[in-house]
């Protein structure tokens, strides 16, 4: 396993493979690997000759006030674990290397063009943060360029992450194709995620409650209840009681419009603060 830390020499690389038609598979991460990464580097091994994972804790995607100077990082570990799968390539770029002339997380792509993804970027994750996913959208279309794979993972559990890059590759005529891999979860039902390494061991049992919120909530949904709002409501309150700050829980189609009576294919979507962590999950369900 090859662990490259420039653009330069990672474009040789991938070129070589290239010229001898090996097939390449992308998956982009911000490190501090778990369970639900493995899985998408074991997805793209049966999808393709060459795999290539990164690891860049992207600033660019951080609000002001957010985690990005206490992100984990643990390159090491990472590279550990990714050799013991059989990854091909570990891309892990700085931050100057990403965005020249930018160090800090305040500067990072200050000066910098960016994919501006409308619309789905502004609903739901969106909202609550600001820009969030033009530098998701941004960082992502640079490592496509950077890497020219032929397809790229992603992981469920960023469900409007997923929607939000499909639709930039599709509008912008990337040449890779984009495949997921289901939610990941501990033996709980809590959705795997870096930051559950924020959460002492007794908020990670209490955290469970989300996953089992939603699934109660697909169950009155699948029983026959369509007054959305309402459902959305209760499920609030029921998060309140069990001791989360809920951002928001909405009902959606899966192309995130809102639903209607006659929906048939719906995801819930949640965000909800345990502490001083915010947690995400989604679920997806077919009427």
């Amino acid at each position: 396993m090859q662990v490259i830390h420039t653009i330069r020499q990672l474009r040789e690389v991938i070129q070589a493979f290239k010229q001898v038609g090996k097939k390449i598979a992308f998956v982009p991460t911000m490190g501090n690997l778990h369970e639900g990464h493995l899985q998408l580097v074991s997805m793209a091994q049966t999808k393709a000759e060459i795999v290539v994972c990164s690891i860049f804790v992207n600033p660019l995607q951080f609000g002001e006030g957010e985690d990005f100077d206490k992100y984990p990082k643990t390159l090491k570990d990472d590279t550990r674990q990714l050799q013991q799968l059989g990854c091909d390539i570990v891309f892990a770029p700085s931050v100057e290397e990403m965005y020249p002339g930018s160090s800090t997380a305040g500067k990072a792509g200050a000066t910098q063009s960016q994919i501006v993804v409308p619309g789905i970027s502004d609903t739901l994750e969106g909202a609550s943060r600001p820009g969030h996913f033009t530098g998701v959208a941004t960082v992502v279309g640079k490592l496509f360029n950077m890497v020219q794979p032929d397809l790229a993972v992603f992981g469920e559990k960023d469900y409007q992450q997923l929607l939000v890059i499909k639709r930039f590759v599709n509008e912008l005529c990337f040449p890779v194709g984009i495949l997921s891999y289901p939610i990941v979860r501990e033996e709980n039902g809590l959705a795997m995620s870096s930051r559950n390494g924020y959460l002492s061991s007794e908020q990670k049992q209490q955290a469970s409650a989300l996953y089992r919120t939603l699934q109660a909530m697909a169950q009155k949904l699948q029983s026959g209840s369509r007054n959305y709002q309402q459902l959305e409501q209760e499920t609030v309150e029921q998060l309140q009681k069990s001791g989360f700050k809920p951002d928001y829980i909405q009902i959606r189609n899966t192309d995130l419009s809102k639903p209607t009576l006659d929906s048939k294919q719906l995801v819930i979507l949640a965000a909800a603060w345990l502490g001083k962590t915010r947690l995400i999950d989604n679920l997806q369900l077919s009427l």
